[in-house]
């Protein structure tokens, strides 16, 4: 919908993908290209050094971030990758075009692996923005 923005961690990746699926999809364009162009990137405070803590290690991934300002979704990630499901991006990335190579079964399971991670990845968005929203209070 008009007159919203997006929340992305690391939007340049994010827009470069929203920019091939509207070359794919003319149809859906112009909607792709308004995510696009009404994005905002939970990155750039992290990349900026607008927070920093020693546990990151001079990284801003959200890996390194999730944990220090949203610890309580932590087991999330490990419970997955104790369980051999997709429990990371590059797994993530993978995983779809794996597809090609798949049974329908396996493919089923491999898309609520991904629903299952990025739903989690989203909720980590959410939290370390409340986690930021908490120190500046």
């Amino acid at each position: 919908p008009k007159g919203v923005c997006s929340l992305a961690y690391n939007a340049q990746f994010e827009k470069g993908v929203l920019r091939r699926l509207a070359e794919l999809f003319p149809d859906l364009a112009e909607h792709l290209m308004y995510i696009h162009n009404n994005m905002k990137d939970l990155m750039e405070p992290f990349a900026k050094r607008d927070f920093y803590d020693w546990r990151q290690n001079g990284s801003y991934s959200i890996k390194k971030i999730q944990p220090i300002l949203a610890p309580s979704i932590d087991d999330g990630y490990k419970a997955m990758a104790s369980r051999g499901e997709i429990s990371n991006g590059g797994e993530a990335m993978n995983a779809f075009p794996a597809f090609a190579t798949m049974s329908s079964e396996q493919i089923a399971k491999k898309r609520k692996e991904l629903l299952a991670y990025c739903g989690l990845d989203t909720l980590a968005m959410v939290k370390v923005l409340e986690g930021l929203k908490e120190l500046v209070k």
